[in-house]
């Protein structure tokens, strides 16, 4: 069951910050391949975004996959909404959906 105090955390920072990953390491120095994939994407899109690094906290670790009942890292959510982990970013991203998604989202680099 998740912490009630983890939850809380969770939802502040998906509605405090547009575009938010979950991830092992920080957006500078990816700690897995996954996290990194995802990073790259963002980056590469210009999509300002804040990196939150679950191996500092076991609890968030997984409060994180209860919270979004997914079980893997890294994680992205884009205006409180969870969009995937790695596979589905990465597919998202070469299809042109992740670009389109931002754009809709008003988190795009090049959105009024």
């Amino acid at each position: 069951m998740a912490d009630s105090a983890v939850d809380e955390r969770i939802t502040e920072d998906i509605t405090e910050n547009p575009v938010v990953l979950y991830m092992k390491g920080t957006p500078v120095f990816p700690q897995c391949g996954f996290s990194a994939a995802v990073v790259q994407c963002l980056t590469t899109l210009g999509v300002k975004f804040k990196g939150i690094d679950v191996l500092a906290d076991a609890n968030l670790r997984q409060g994180i996959k209860e919270f979004s009942s997914w079980p893997t890292i890294p994680q992205l959510y884009v205006k409180g909404e969870f969009v995937g982990g790695c596979d589905i970013v990465r597919e998202m991203y070469m299809s042109g959906e992740l670009q389109q998604l931002l754009a809709e989202k008003g988190v795009a680099p090049n959105t009024p």
